[in-house]
């Protein structure tokens, strides 16, 4: 049976890609801040309390992680924790403490997430998967900290690509706005009429990574008029 950790994997895109992979027969673990999101996971499902930005949450949920695996080893990493309100303000307004709150949660978290789970993926030739977004090439105003944290995300999965393949398949991918359920304070889901755009450091050869992406597909995404599944996973393969 297949293992993966989704980061940020009580909500929003993180929740449909843990749901679709433990649909898929895999066993999953997800991290979350949010506790009462958290109390709404599967009971099959490994649900921790991690804040991906802090070193020491992070050690600890892997030695949780490492006693939920036994001796089977990890086969994905989905990297999707991160402040996922992409409006920071002026930019002169902008506070070095909440320029912080951007770069911890999305790039300090990948790499301490990462940084621990190559181990266990070296293991089984594994697969990572980071969530960057369309931020990172076209940007909107007042977004400074959320599109350079999305940018290190994708220079992040070049660079660890190169490192770590072909043992361990490490790719990227850049959604547009998500349509998600609607929020507890009762706000509905955001959803731009941008077309989505899909990008990824290397071929996908179907582990994981693409598997995934099928399960997104499915659930949550708005996606160009006229463009089909078939084509879109074809054009990502090829």
């Amino acid at each position: 049976m297949k293992t993966a950790i989704v980061t940020g994997g009580a909500q929003g895109i993180g929740k449909a890609t843990a749901m679709r992979l433990r649909a898929d027969g895999w066993r999953v673990a997800v991290f979350d801040l949010d506790d009462e999101a958290l109390g709404e996971v599967d009971d099959d499902i490994l649900a921790l309390h991690v804040d991906v930005g802090n070193e020491n949450d992070v050690s600890a949920a892997f030695a949780s992680v490492r006693d939920w695996l036994g001796d089977s080893p990890l086969d994905l990493l989905v990297s999707n924790a991160g402040v996922a309100d992409p409006v920071s303000g002026p930019i002169e307004e902008l506070s070095l403490e909440g320029w912080r709150r951007w770069q911890d949660s999305h790039v300090t978290g990948a790499f301490l997430c990462i940084r621990a789970a190559v181990p266990l993926l070296r293991a089984g030739g594994g697969s990572i998967v980071t969530m960057a977004s369309t931020r990172a090439l076209q940007s909107e105003p007042e977004t400074e900290a959320y599109a350079a944290a999305k940018g290190a995300l994708v220079a992040l999965t070049h660079a660890l690509a190169v490192s770590l393949g072909p043992e361990i398949r490490v790719n990227t991918i850049l959604p547009g706005w998500i349509e998600t359920a609607p929020g507890r304070s009762g706000r509905s889901g955001r959803m731009s009429s941008t077309p989505m755009l899909i990008e990824i450091s290397i071929p996908w050869d179907g582990l994981g990574g693409l598997r995934t992406w099928q399960g997104w597909w499915r659930g949550l995404h708005q996606t160009r008029p006229g463009l089909s599944r078939d084509s879109a996973l074809s054009s990502m393969a090829g």
